[in-house]
């Protein structure tokens, strides 16, 4: 059965059959652009819907635009979201309580950053680069990169010995909703 509705797909595929126009994008897919590409990002609110709904509100506001990954190391993770470039800074919008769930932190996973209080979470988000198990049950998982995981790879790495501090960091050239046809 699988492979009839497989090969279906592809029949209809080949016939040059879209889905119509009046389809909407998953208004739960951001689109993360750096200098070197785009990072497709599929949100998960079925495990987290505050956290979720805080990111597509700062998206919308184009609160992202131009944040700078602040602390990335080579290995474990890419973050990012903080105005203010210091690992310190945050949004004007409310922190949001702890969601943890049973989802693992691997390779392409996105989490929201925090402080040591569980529920300090803000605008603060980061990308993992490989498995990150340690963290599971003890930060909330947001979403997970569903393609550009290769751009990922690319942001400029911190220093080890600063705790992955970045001189001169990349930055997010632009990040927006898929919903909003960007």
């Amino acid at each position: 059965m699988i492979r009839w509705l497989a090969a279906l797909a592809l029949s209809v595929a080949a016939l040059g059959f879209a889905a119509p126009a009046s389809a909407a994008p998953d208004q739960n897919t951001v689109y993360l652009d750096t200098k070197d590409g785009r990072i497709t990002i599929q949100l998960r609110p079925d495990l987290a819907p505050k956290h979720v709904q805080q990111i597509k509100t700062l998206t919308k506001r184009g609160f992202y635009n131009g944040i700078v990954f602040h602390r990335v190391i080579d290995g474990f993770m890419a973050q990012t979201g903080d105005p203010t470039g210091t690992g310190m800074g945050k949004s004007d919008l409310p922190n949001i309580p702890a969601e943890f769930s049973k989802a693992p932190f691997k390779r392409g996973t996105v989490g929201m950053a925090r402080s040591q209080d569980p529920n300090s979470a803000n605008s603060q988000f980061f990308i993992c680069f490989g498995d990150a198990a340690f963290l599971n049950n003890q930060y909330t998982v947001v979403g997970e990169v569903t393609s550009g995981m290769d751009v990922v790879d690319k942001i400029k790495k911190g220093s080890s010995a600063q705790n992955g501090t970045v001189q001169n960091p990349d930055k997010i050239v632009r990040m927006s909703l898929a919903q909003d046809g960007q």
